[in-house]
């Protein structure tokens, strides 16, 4: 049985990451990607410290995956009150409009301001 250098192994980890990234965002995401496939070989060859070996347990265990759920379901939330917010914004925008208009309708007199905006 031919055993592996460390080059061979380390190049072929290299491989898998593909070119550098270019935005740290890209370069976090390839940085964790290795990190999980090292932890993941040390967890099949019986070579993971304890450390590893329990954060992986508490991944898949229900308290963990509730509260991914409720942080997604949070980030919803907030989407939606953004997007509620611009809705008032708006319609604020139009109801101030609407009334510029009524007071020029009923012969009230509008500032020179008001005249350029309408």
């Amino acid at each position: 049985m031919v055993q592996r250098r460390k080059d061979d192994e380390s190049a072929k980890l290299g491989q898998s990451l593909g070119p550098p990234a270019t935005t740290p965002e890209l370069r976090e995401q390839q940085l964790t990607a290795l990190a999980y496939d090292l932890v993941e070989r040390r967890l099949r060859e019986g070579t993971a410290t304890s450390q590893e070996t329990t954060f992986f347990l508490n991944l898949g265990t229900q308290d963990k995956k509730l509260q991914q759920e409720k942080l997604r379901n949070e980030n919803v939330l907030l989407t939606a009150r953004t997007e509620q917010l611009s809705k008032n914004d708006r319609m604020e925008s139009l109801f101030e409009d609407a009334i510029k208009a009524f007071k020029g309708y009923s012969g009230e007199e509008m500032p020179p301001d008001d005249l350029y905006d309408a």
